[in-house]
């Protein structure tokens, strides 16, 4: 007799998302990657709780105090509530329904009890540890609810996940946090939406312990699993994590109070070959997990080496297409992007040269001032960039309008200036990047949202033209039925052109159109629309084409807007003891009395101060994107005791300092060089 073939199901692991088959009369099954029990129908609550109770922070209260007479009691009790679903999921109740505020859990509670739980010593924490593996393991039931994961919650505030102890226990803990994260990552859509809600209203110092446990986990599980740097795309815990680590920063993005990006970065993840990850991700045939799927993972250092690798990748296909075509002429490829620039026709040969060199943008770049001896090791390039930057944002150049209050430059909507221009401005900006050169450009951060396709608002406005935004906001808070008498606003947009105050229809007639009290959240949209976005588009295309050229693909995408100005403009935070680790010396050694009295008068500077110092060095107040330890910086010896005062050559980073006979000469010279400075210091 043959015997019938068993029909088949298929459904996805609740916490690995493994797409597995089961015999369809089946009720449940285990997963063969995660080892964890999928029910398709709810356990039966007898089978599930017990007898088992939920826990309330008074009754635990009562527990522990009771402990010394019967801690076996104890241990049983919180085992057995830990290992419960239903017992753990209405456990620590604030009395209210799971809504986008609250998952209807006093957390507050909930974190007292921990703590009285680590109080108790480990053979409690060993049972509550034990139950929270078990449960984890077979939670009994779909998550489809947003009152189905209250016990979610409850678990990601677990204290252990984040102590220390032998290889074994940290081992264990990291196994059952890999399942919580699991199950977490598995939830739908509608729920996440829920979870980056309530992850958004944590306390500031509970939410940035959340980050660090969950990126710490994404650390232990590449560093600990051997071969891991290599295989991790196949590890489900890895991705997991991964996706709640999205989360949260999801919730950043929510929060009044946020975490800086650099706490989301992961340092060990800077450690695994990040190109091939890149071109995993680019490639996406597979479905296989890549971390750039997550970019707010990878270190902007990290960035900056997939960009500068695909960068090269790119400029390989092009010097194989140029190549032929020079053979065939017994032309010689330059390796680099050489520029021969007149000083009195700077803008004129930069543009021009850049133009006829429109496939050789990603090379290392090379300048030469005609009539000038010297060969650029950096020093050349760098003067090219702060003069051409100081020529083009010069606001009697006319391409660039800057704001007295924001001190914040954007494009003129008046400007005479062709296309072109601004085209070269962007692909100046895209060779500083490229280059590693800091520009001492002041573009708001709408630009850079702008460069990557984000959309821009009231608060970007804000930002770049206060005064305007501030009146906007005004006008939009207002709940009078007066608006049109008291503000006395027509549907239209005014702007400055040389002198003279024009006006702009924001929608046909607006001229002839009021304000009014229903219309005035229009007008703002419209209003930040067009300086933002309408008055611009000419100019900004073209800077975003230009800037494109050079730092144009996939990789840009990794970038948030705040990395993509810190690239360009460099970083705020001074470290002058980090700035005298990396110091060198010329005639000079790091013990010489000058030397020393140096650096106690620059770490006894206010902050401003040191960024004049700073500025007048370098020819900019700001660091390197990826820190202070990545930065040149040279003290140089000028010759013996002198009533001069001290030089600076910005194009290497470079300060003169003659050996003044005392400390106080030394801090009078040096302050007056400072102070006096415009800012530029050719030499």
């Amino acid at each position: 007799m043959i015997p019938t073939q068993q029909q088949e199901s298929k459904a996805t692991c609740l916490c690995c998302y493994n797409l597995l088959r089961f015999p369809a009369s089946v009720s449940c099954f285990r997963c063969t990657v995660c080892d964890c029990v999928t029910d398709l129908t709810p356990l039966p609550l007898a089978q599930g709780a017990s007898s088992a109770a939920p826990l309330t922070l008074q009754s635990a209260q009562t527990l522990f105090n009771d402990v010394k007479t019967d801690e076996a009691h104890a241990e049983i009790v919180i085992h057995d509530c830990f290992s419960k679903y239903y017992a753990l999921n209405e456990s620590f109740s604030n009395y209210s329904e799971a809504n986008l505020d609250t998952p209807g859990v006093a957390l507050t509670d909930v974190r007292e009890a921990y703590r009285l739980i680590m109080l108790q010593g480990p053979k409690l924490q060993r049972a509550m540890m034990v139950g929270i593996d078990k449960l984890v393991r077979r939670p009994g039931r779909q998550l489809v609810r947003k009152e189905d994961i209250r016990f979610l919650m409850i678990l990601l505030e677990c204290p252990m996940f984040s102590t220390h102890g032998t290889n074994v226990e940290v081992n264990y803990y990291h196994d059952i946090l890999a399942r919580i994260l699991g199950l977490t990552s598995c939830l739908s859509n509608d729920l996440h939406h829920y979870v980056v809600n309530w992850f958004a209203r944590l306390p500031l110092s509970v939410f940035q312990k959340r980050v660090g446990m969950v990126n710490h986990f994404i650390s232990f599980r590449l560093a600990q699993k051997e071969g891991m740097t290599e295989n991790y795309p196949s590890d489900w815990a890895t991705r997991s994590a991964a996706r709640v680590m999205a989360l949260l920063s999801a919730a950043n993005g929510h929060r009044a109070e946020q975490l800086p990006m650099a706490d989301f970065y992961n340092t060990v993840v800077d450690y695994i070959n990040l190109y091939r990850d890149f071109q995993i991700w680019q490639g996406d045939r597979t479905g296989a997990f890549a971390f750039c799927q997550y970019p707010f993972l990878v270190s902007l250092g990290g960035k900056m080496q997939i960009m500068e690798a695909d960068a090269k990748r790119q400029m390989a296909e092009r010097f194989k297409e140029a190549f032929f075509r020079t053979a065939l002429h017994g032309l010689v490829t330059d390796p680099f992007l050489s520029l021969r620039i007149r000083r009195s026709a700077l803008i004129e040969d930069s543009l021009n040269q850049l133009q006829s060199r429109h496939f050789d943008l990603k090379k290392k770049l090379r300048i030469e001032f005609v009539n000038e001896d010297g060969v650029d090791a950096g020093g050349l390039t760098k003067e090219w960039f702060l003069l051409l930057v100081r020529d083009l944002f010069d606001p009697q150049y006319g391409m660039f309008t800057f704001d007295d209050d924001s001190h914040l430059c954007w494009f003129n909507p008046a400007s005479f200036e062709n296309t072109e221009e601004f085209r070269l401005v962007g692909t100046i900006i895209g060779l500083a990047i490229h280059n590693s050169n800091i520009l001492d450009v002041h573009f708001p951060p709408a630009c850079y949202k702008k460069l990557l396709g984000h959309v821009c608002g009231l608060e970007d406005l804000k930002k770049l033209r206060p005064a305007l935004g501030r009146g906007l906001e005004q006008l939009l808070s207002y709940d009078g039925d007066d608006v049109e008498t008291v503000f006395c606003r027509d549907f239209v947009a005014e702007y400055e052109a040389f002198g003279e105050v024009k006006q702009v229809p924001l929608v046909p007639n607006g001229d002839r159109i009021p304000v009014t009290k229903d219309n005035k959240q229009e007008f703002v949209d419209r209003y930040v629309n067009w300086v933002l976005n309408d008055s611009i588009e000419t100019q900004f295309t073209a800077f975003k084409a230009g800037f494109g050229y050079v730092c144009g693909g996939n990789a840009l995408s990794l970038f948030r807007p705040a990395e993509i100005e810190l690239m360009v403009c460099g970083g705020t935070e001074l470290d002058i003891h980090g700035l005298e680790g990396v110091t060198e010396y010329e005639g000079f050694t790091s013990s010489d009395r000058t030397v020393r009295n140096f650096w106690d008068i620059v770490n006894a500077y206010p902050t401003e101060m040191k960024r004049k110092l700073l500025l007048f060095v370098t020819g900019t107040d700001r660091i390197p994107a990826t820190g202070i330890q990545n930065m040149a910086f040279k003290v140089s010896c000028l010759g013996e005791d002198s009533e001069n005062l001290p030089i600076s050559h910005t194009c290497f980073n470079q300060i003169c300092l003659y050996r003044y006979s005392n400390r106080e000469k030394l801090e009078e010279k040096l302050s007056k060089a400072v102070v006096w400075s415009s800012g530029f210091h050719f030499k």
